[in-house]
């Protein structure tokens, strides 16, 4: 496999693949996807580097992103790389003060934005960032006449012509290594946000790692892009499948991912942890309503996977005779059926990372033929640092390190790494560098774990345990992942530190819950109402208290208050990868959470 930087990277494979497609996208404002051949992909990231060089965008200059999921960044970003300039991406959610400080911060003269809320967003900051100096808007629908704004049409035709082809061509053959090609703020659970800068070489091992690594991609797969390109796990995922040939389709807009799965039916698709738990949830909710022979056929062919793929295949065993035949038989009936509904019947495998994948909702995964992927990484580690194997896995682990990657896991527990894919340090933060390496050179992660032998295993953030008054150490993320597999619970939060036993925040899922609660004369016009419930809120605790079995008593949830209204990022109480922001929550409800220690 050849490798080029990323500035040449769209080039080299548009010199082999030409007319073939290397991008497809729903049109705005319709349901025609449209493709884009990696021919007129090349020529759009000439006309854009073009342009950059016509407004003096200068080699080292840092260019921000401010956008959905769109064929204009990946044009946009790789046009930036083409003139040794840095890609700046901000998420397509993030407030004003959010952008004021990363504009500000990044030194950011010219601003790509998406769609009418990023330009708004924008527009709010620009008197307070004094070296913001020109706007451009992807989206041809959104108007403004201000004169610091200006249409993407309007600047392809800065480019035109290529009339400064000579300077690109010269900065894109003078691109090393060292190069820095990406700021990447980090949305946090905590604190403000910093630029983890990844640099030309953190992308080059790191696609020399999936390739040895990740060997059953190809450019036979259709990848689903879904997750924010803002983010290193869907950023540095589309790269290597550029890399690698592979079509790219992509989903502008999350709530539009499960039509856009219908219409792909891609082989292969990133996606968080909630995405599957929402499947586990549905399956288990269809089976729940299902009664006698089907409800058993359901049941079974889920015992047969799981015993076929997991006690045997995970394990280098041969399955017997009859459980082969079992399973055949389930492939071709529910299996296959339940892949089909959900759009990923040519499914080849599903990268999962950003947050624990609870143990049950891979088992199930795994149990149906859906070859899901469990990985851990970092924005600092260019994305993955490990993940499981598609045949020999450990459920419980987030998989065997990868090549060329070192780990190392200090006394304390914290995981530690080294290796050509971290990031040389944070942006502007010379005190956040000092403390987040060892004095040999180690990156301090801020994870606990622990190895075995190659196979690594995560307890849970540092930053994240939980002391209770008690003086015993609670890993809240573990307690929640096993509890938000329950059909009941959309989310949840466990709250612990310095109290005297483990309670929880918890939205439940009103589908559910309303269809339960109709079902016993409980009134469920009023959710808030339906929440303070004696006998909802009775329900779901028992269900809680199955679910925890297996923690130590001191781990268990003794208490829980149901929400009305879930947790979201306009209220800064999720990240904008979907984490739960404990300190915002805890501010948010401070009373609530003192009332369920009153006694």
């Amino acid at each position: 496999m050849e490798y080029v930087t990323l500035s040449n990277l769209i080039h080299a494979r548009a010199s082999f693949y030409g007319p073939r497609p290397a991008m497809r996208h729903r049109e705005s404002g319709t349901a025609e996807w449209k493709s884009i051949s990696w021919d007129e992909f090349a020529s759009l990231v000439d006309v854009c580097a073009n342009a950059m060089a016509v407004l003096g965008i200068e080699e080292g200059e840092r260019v921000g992103v401010f956008s959905q999921n769109m064929p204009e960044v990946l044009c946009v970003n790789f046009a930036i790389y083409s003139n040794r300039a840095v890609a700046v991406p901000l998420y397509a959610t993030s407030s004003s003060a959010q952008v004021e400080y990363i504009v500000n911060d990044a030194g950011i003269r010219y601003l790509f934005v998406g769609e009418q809320y990023q330009l708004d967003t924008a527009m709010q900051v620009v008197s307070s960032c004094p070296t913001l100096k020109g706007i451009i808007v992807f989206d041809r629908h959104v108007t403004c006449d201000a004169d610091c704004v200006m249409t993407m049409d309007r600047f392809k035709s800065l480019g035109e012509g290529m009339p400064c082809a000579a300077l690109v061509e010269g900065r894109r053959a003078k691109v090393v290594e060292t190069d820095l090609v990406d700021i990447l703020y980090t949305s946090g659970t905590t604190g403000e946000p910093k630029g983890v800068m990844l640099i030309q070489a953190n992308y080059t091992q790191a696609f020399v790692n999936h390739d040895e690594r990740l060997t059953e991609l190809s450019d036979r797969d259709v990848a689903m892009d879904f997750l924010p390109l803002t983010h290193i796990f869907e950023r540095a995922w589309t790269y290597f499948c550029f890399h690698k040939g592979t079509l790219v389709c992509i989903n502008t807009h999350p709530a539009d991912i499960m039509s856009s799965i219908s219409d792909i039916r891609p082989t292969v698709m990133c996606a968080v942890p909630r995405f599957w738990e929402k499947v586990y949830a549905a399956v288990k909710n269809k089976i729940s309503q299902s009664r006698g022979p089907a409800k058993m056929l359901m049941y079974n062919a889920i015992a047969v996977g799981k015993a076929y793929n997991i006690d045997y295949r995970s394990r280098g065993l041969r399955p017997p005779m009859w459980l082969s035949l079992a399973h055949w038989f389930y492939d071709k009936t529910i299996y296959s059926r339940l892949k089909r509904v959900i759009g990923i019947e040519r499914g080849n495998f599903f990268p999962t990372a950003g947050a624990a994948v609870p143990d049950k909702v891979f088992e199930f995964c795994r149990a149906v033929g859906i070859r899901l992927i469990v990985g851990y990484g970092l924005t600092e580690s260019t994305a993955t640092v490990s993940f499981t194997d598609f045949e020999h896995y450990v459920i419980g682990s987030v998989g065997e390190v990868m090549p060329n990657v070192m780990v190392r896991v200090a006394d304390d527990g914290e995981i530690l790494l080294k290796g050509a894919t971290i990031t040389p340090g944070y942006y502007n933060k010379p005190e956040a560098n000092d403390s987040a390496f060892t004095c040999d050179g180690w990156f301090r992660t801020g994870d606990a774990g622990r190895l075995d032998g190659n196979v690594l295993y995560l307890t849970d953030r540092l930053k994240d345990l939980y002391k209770t008054s008690n003086g015993k150490y609670i890993a809240p993320q573990a307690i929640e992942s096993a509890v938000v597999v329950d059909r009941f619970i959309d989310q949840i939060c466990v709250i612990a530190d310095r109290r005297k036993y483990v309670s929880a925040l918890i939205v439940p899922d009103f589908g559910a819950v309303e269809a339960y609660a109709r079902g016993r004369g409980i009134d469920c016009s009023d959710k808030r109402a339906l929440v303070d419930d004696p006998a909802i809120i009775a329900m779901i605790m028992s269900r809680i208290e199955r679910l925890q079995r297996n923690f130590a008593h001191y781990e268990q949830i003794k208490r829980i208050t149901l929400l009305p209204e879930p947790f979201t990022m306009a209220k800064g109480e999720l990240t904008n990868t979907l984490k739960v922001r404990r300190q915002v929550v805890a501010e948010h409800y401070a009373g609530v959470i003192d009332r369920m220690y009153e006694d």
